[in-house]
């Protein structure tokens, strides 16, 4: 069975028969060849997606909250029904190994979610200087439009358009043209749970797609998930037409192991969570390692022997841990990356820092990669990498690592390793990111607000935060 088989737009219930911007082939990145056609959607598309999604989700109220839960847990049922098509599809699109990939999380947040949908809540209060009763009610929004990266569509979208659906809103999706396959799959699914047709409409898409999605009044608000850079280019486009947006954007996660931790959880996690998940190309990963002094040479050993024994290849052979990146230009980017980092000073490579080999150099594939006694100021240790390399630097007390740790102009993420309760506290207090975590990976889990400081973003994800992010208050008054 061909997996990726067809990416036209998804818009109400039907496949739009060509897009106004043409298609493209579709790269493999294990293999470097091509795989597929993408059509690419432009403003003409989004123009009858927004159409679509208007009359949605008056069709979506409609149902009322119980039949929307149910829909929701139903789309839950059709995606761990079709687990084995998005393993492979992630592994064909994005270059995910089987062995690391699966919907698990993806359906936790839909199934979290399905059960808000019927939970919305108010309050009601008796105003100052008046006589009578006031309440407030949330009310959807109206059009979401969600703007997701490639990296991991499943969870990217089980983490924005879910939250916005369960709250009475329709959705207009545009995924990556690099990743478009999932996503309209997902859209299938959703009209086979018994959505309405509109509720939730799919166009692959560029920047043209884009910009015409974030500058149509009929669009209530932009949820957007990648990088700085286009978030600013998102952020002015918006502001022309005075519409809010939520942003999740990137990060330079600073991962504290103190000479009391566990060093072999810490070492484990460390190169796992930083190489392993998503090959790197995340955006709350613990990419910059600040080891204690004490315990510093023993951790650098620990962690360049777990990366040297990765497993690097084909994304659909059930040993291999670790994949391509998603592009060939990607690799490239990564490659520039790690040779300024072999000639800086104050950097000394430990494992990896070449390209995939043999039948591997055929695809985008970089080796497992880790440099220890990087310069805190060091380029590697500032800016986001998006692919499978660790910086490791040094600390001696509590007060030079906080410091270190918050002198970025990132805020996402934050990790702690020490079995001292108190410092624990102290440090999760101390550090400037949205999510912190000790002696262990962040969990995404859908209960807990996940989001950043600085310029890693706002808005939050998960739990009741997240929910209303995707909704407006109203405020009712009835004199007495």
């Amino acid at each position: 069975m061909q997996i990726l088989s067809d990416a036209r737009p998804l818009v109400g219930s039907a496949r739009l028969t060509e897009t106004s911007l043409g298609a493209r082939d579709h790269i493999n990145p294990a293999t470097g060849e091509p795989q597929a056609m993408v059509n690419i959607s432009g403003a003409p598309e989004v123009d009858a997606a927004l159409a679509s999604a208007v009359a949605g989700q008056k069709a979506w109220m409609a149902y009322g909250p119980a039949r929307r839960r149910d829909c929701l847990f139903k789309l839950a049922e059709l995606v761990e029904r079709e687990t084995d098509w998005f393993n492979r599809a992630a592994a064909l699109e994005v270059g995910t190994p089987l062995s690391v990939g699966g919907p698990g999380l993806a359906l936790s947040w839909i199934r979290y979610y399905a059960g808000w949908a019927d939970k919305v809540e108010g309050t009601i209060t008796e105003p100052i200087g008046a006589s009578g009763l006031a309440y407030a009610k949330h009310e959807p929004i109206g059009v979401i439009g969600v703007i997701i990266p490639w990296n991991s569509p499943l969870i990217a979208i089980s983490m924005t358009a879910i939250l916005a659906l369960a709250g009475g809103n329709a959705v207009v999706l545009k995924p990556p043209t690099q990743t478009p396959f999932v996503a309209l799959r997902f859209g299938e699914l959703a009209l086979e749970a018994g959505f309405p047709e509109g509720a939730l409409n799919i166009v692959p898409g560029d920047a043209e797609a884009g910009e015409a999605l974030i500058g149509d009044a009929r669009c209530g608000k932009i949820s957007f998930t990648g990088g700085e850079q286009v978030a600013k280019i998102v952020m002015r486009r918006a502001a022309e037409v005075l519409k809010p947006v939520a942003l999740e954007l990137g990060g330079k996660s600073a991962n504290i192991i103190f000479d009391d931790a566990d060093l072999d959880a810490a070492a484990h996690m460390a190169a796992m969570c930083s190489i392993v998940v998503a090959t790197g190309q995340g955006c709350v990963l613990p990419t910059r390692a600040y080891v204690h002094d004490a315990v510093f040479d023993r951790f650098v050993d620990k962690v360049a022997a777990h990366a040297a024994a990765f497993p690097l290849g084909d994304p659909l052979d059930a040993k291999t841990l670790v994949g391509p990146v998603i592009t060939e230009a990607a690799a490239r980017r990564i490659m520039d990356v790690i040779d300024r980092a072999k000639s800086e000073s104050g950097g000394t490579l430990v494992a990896g820092g070449a390209r995939g080999e043999g039948d591997l150099a055929r695809g985008a594939f970089v080796q497992p990669t880790v440099f220890a006694d990087v310069a805190h100021d060091s380029h590697l240790a500032r800016e986001e990498v998006f692919g499978p390399v660790l910086a490791i630097l040094r600390f001696k007390d509590e007060a030079e690592v906080v410091a270190k740790a918050n002198d970025s102009r990132f805020g996402l993420g934050g990790y702690i390793h020490t079995n001292d309760l108190k410092r624990a506290h102290r440090m999760a207090g101390a550090l400037q990111a949205g999510a912190i975590s000790v002696n262990g990976m962040l969990p995404m889990a859908p209960n807990l607000p996940f989001g950043g400081f600085k310029e890693s973003g706002f808005g939050r994800e998960g739990g009741k935060p997240g929910l209303e992010e995707f909704m407006q208050i109203k405020q009712v008054m009835i004199h007495l």
